[in-house]
C-alpha cells in the first residue's frame, strides 16, 4: 500500500447520527461531524397529520437519515483536508430493529403523499414497543409447539424485533402492509440508498427476524398457528442474506456529488450500532463482555460455542465477527432514564455535572434506595416492555443526589444480573470493556459497574467507537484489510482507563444487590401483573 488512505464509519443513533474519518491502516479519528435529526424520536404526533400517537410508539423520518449523510460526510472531508481520492471504504451502522416499508425500488412509503397520513407507513424505531402483544403471542404459541428456534433468543420474543412489528402492521393496516413491497431494516436500506444496491446482511436477519443460515425462518406452520392468515412470513423479508464486511457497491453519483467523495468509494454491507462497537474497542477475543452504554445498553459476548442459555436476545453465528457465535443482551433504559430524572423530575436541562457530583459523594448503600431500570420495560433478562421502572426505599430524607445515584447503582445492577446469567449457563467473562457517551462522561457510572460486578471496566480512550467500527468494515470492503480480525489487530486503541472494584464496595453493594434481585424476581415474574396492570390502567385512561 502507498500513499493514504482513509475510510468513513457513519453511526445512526436514537436521536442523531455522526460520521468520522478514519485513518484506514491506523485507525486514528481524523475528524468528526454530528447532527442531530429535526425530527428526533417521533412518539408524540404524527407529523404529517398531528394525529396523536398511541402509548409505546417510536416513530422516525428517512429524510433525517439523509441528511445526516449529505451534512457530515461534507464536513469531516473539508475538516481533515484529505482528497476524495484517497477516501476508499465507507460502513454504515444503524439502531435495529428499525424498519420501514418500502417500494420495490427502495422508496420510503412514508415520503409519498399517498401514505404520509398512515402511521404504519414511517419507520419504527428499535424502542418502538407497541408490538409487545403480537410478542406475547409468538413466544406463547412457540413455547406450545416447543419450537427449537426459540432456544436462540433465550425463550422469549422481543417486541423490538422484525416480526412483531411486521404482524402489528399486516394486522393494523393491511393497507400499508400490502402496499410495501418490503420490510427492512434501516441499516439496509441507507446502504441501498447510498449505492442503488439492496444488499441485506445476515446479522439483522440472524439477531432479529429469526432467521438461521441452516434453519432458515420458522416455519409458516408456526406463523400460521400464531397468527392465522398470515401465511407468507417471509415475503417482505427476501431470503437473500451476505455476510457482515461484503461490499454492497459503490456510492450513487448523486450522493458522490453531495458529499464530495469519490464514486469508486466502496460501500459496506450495513451494521448494527452495538455490534460494530465490539471491533472498534478492538475486541476479537471470547471472553470479553462489551458493554455499549448510551440511551440504552447493549451487551456483546463473542465465543466458538453456541449455548443456547436463557435470558439473552440471540446467539448467531458470525453474527458479530465471522467466525465465532454472537452474544446479544442489554438493558432498555439507560441515558433516557437519566435524561427522565434531570428533565423532567429535577427539570434542569443539562444539570448531570452537579448531580454526576454530589452522588459521587455518596457511599455504596448509603441512599437507602435500590431502584428497577426498568423505564422502558425490560431487555434482557425478562424481554417485557410492559414493565416499567420503581423505585424503593424513598423516604422525605431522600434527595435528589440520592435517587440519581439510586438509578446509576440500577443500571450497574441490571448489568451484573446479565453477566451473572451469562456465567452461571457455561459463558466464561474474563473482563469487561465499556464505551458509548456515558461510558466517556461518568466516571463514576464506570466504577459503579465494578464494584458491583467485582470486575476490572476498562475504557479505550477514542472517540465515537461505533462509527470507527463501522469505518473498519468500510475499510475491509474496500480490500484495504483481507477481514475484519486483520483490521482489529492494526488498528486496536492503545490508551485505556481501567476502573477497579473496590472490595469494601463490593461487599455493601453484594447486599443490596441481594435486594435487588428479590425485587427482580418478585415484580418481573412472580407478581409480573402488579406492573403490567399500573401499564394497562395508563394505558386506558391516556385513551379515555
Amino acid at each position: 500500500m502507498s500513499g493514504p488512505s482513509y475510510a468513513v464509519g457513519v453511526d445512526f443513533g436514537t436521536e442523531s447520527g455522526r460520521a468520522v474519518l478514519v485513518d484506514a491502516r491506523g485507525g486514528e479519528v481524523v475528524a468528526t461531524s454530528a447532527m442531530r435529526y429535526p425530527s428526533a424520536v417521533i412518539d408524540g404526533s404524527l407529523p404529517s397529520t398531528g394525529e396523536r400517537l398511541p402509548a409505546d410508539w417510536a416513530l422516525q423520518d428517512p429524510d433525517d437519515w439523509v441528511s445526516v449523510i449529505e451534512r457530515t460526510l461534507p464536513e469531516v472531508i473539508e475538516q481533515a483536508g484529505v482528497c476524495a481520492e484517497e477516501v476508499e471504504g465507507l460502513g454504515i451502522d444503524f439502531t435495529s430493529c428499525t424498519l420501514l416499508p418500502v417500494t420495490a425500488d427502495g422508496v420510503p412509503l412514508c415520503t409519498l403523499e399517498r401514505w404520509r397520513e398512515h402511521r404504519h407507513a414511517w419507520p419504527k424505531l428499535w424502542k418502538h414497543h407497541a408490538a409487545q402483544p403480537v410478542a406475547d403471542r409468538l413466544t406463547d404459541v412457540a413455547l406450545e409447539r416447543e419450537e427449537g428456534f426459540l432456544e436462540r433468543y433465550g425463550g422469549r420474543i422481543s417486541s423490538e424485533w422484525y416480526f412483531p412489528k411486521l404482524i402489528e402492521v399486516w394486522l393494523e393496516d393491511r393497507e400499508v402492509y400490502d402496499a410495501a413491497a418490503q420490510f427492512i431494516e434501516a441499516t439496509d436500506w441507507i446502504v441501498w440508498w447510498l449505492t442503488g444496491v439492496e444488499r441485506r446482511q445476515t446479522a439483522t436477519a440472524g439477531f432479529k427476524a429469526m432467521w438461521s443460515p441452516a434453519e432458515g425462518l420458522p416455519s409458516t406452520d408456526y406463523f400460521e398457528a400464531a397468527y392465522p392468515g398470515f401465511a407468507h412470513p417471509g415475503e417482505k423479508l427476501g431470503d437473500d442474506f451476505v455476510p457482515l464486511g461484503t461490499k454492497a457497491g459503490t456510492l450513487r453519483a448523486e450522493v458522490a456529488e453531495k458529499t464530495g467523495l469519490s464514486e469508486s468509494v466502496a460501500v459496506a454491507v450495513g451494521n448494527v450500532d452495538a455490534w460494530v462497537s465490539v471491533p472498534g474497542v478492538g475486541v476479537k477475543e471470547p471472553g470479553t463482555f462489551v458493554i455499549v452504554i448510551g440511551t440504552s445498553i447493549c451487551d456483546m459476548v463473542v465465543d466458538p460455542q453456541e449455548i443456547r442459555l436463557p435470558g439473552i436476545t440471540g446467539v448467531v453465528r458470525d453474527g458479530i465477527l465471522p467466525g465465532l457465535y454472537g452474544y446479544e443482551a442489554g438493558q432498555a433504559a439507560v441515558g433516557d432514564m437519566l435524561a427522565w430524572f434531570v428533565e423532567k423530575v429535577v427539570q434542569e436541562p443539562g444539570g448531570y455535572g452537579e448531580l454526576e457530583r454530589a452522588a459521587a459523594a455518596l457511599g455504596p448503600g448509603e441512599t437507602g434506595l435500590v431502584a428497577l431500570d426498568w423505564w422502558n420495560g425490560n431487555r434482557t433478562i425478562l424481554a417485557d416492555a410492559d414493565l416499567t421502572g420503581a423505585i424503593f426505599g424513598l423516604a422525605l430524607q431522600s434527595t435528589r443526589a440520592e435517587i440519581y445515584r439510586a438509578l446509576l447503582e440500577s443500571i450497574a445492577f441490571g448489568s451484573r444480573r446479565i453477566m451473572d446469567n451469562f456465567e452461571k449457563h457455561g459463558v466464561e467473562l474474563t473482563r469487561v470493556v465499556a464505551c458509548g457517551g456515558i461510558a466517556e462522561r461518568s466516571p463514576l457510572m464506570m466504577q459503579l459497574l465494578a464494584d458491583t460486578s467485582g470486575r476490572e471496566v476498562h475504557v479505550p480512550e477514542t472517540k465515537e467507537i461505533p462509527a470507527r467500527g463501522a469505518a473498519l468494515f468500510g475499510a475491509v470492503a474496500a480490500g484495504v484489510y483481507p477481514d475484519i480480525d486483520s483490521a482489529i489487530a492494526a488498528t486496536r486503541p492503545t490508551q485505556v482507563r481501567t476502573y477497579r472494584p473496590d472490595a469494601d464496595a463490593k461487599t455493601t453493594y453484594d447486599r443490596v444487590y441481594a435486594i435487588y434481585r428479590s425485587l427482580y424476581d418478585i415484580l418481573g415474574r412472580s407478581e409480573v401483573g402488579l406492573l403490567h396492570e399500573l401499564k394497562r390502567i395508563r394505558v386506558e385512561r391516556r385513551g379515555a
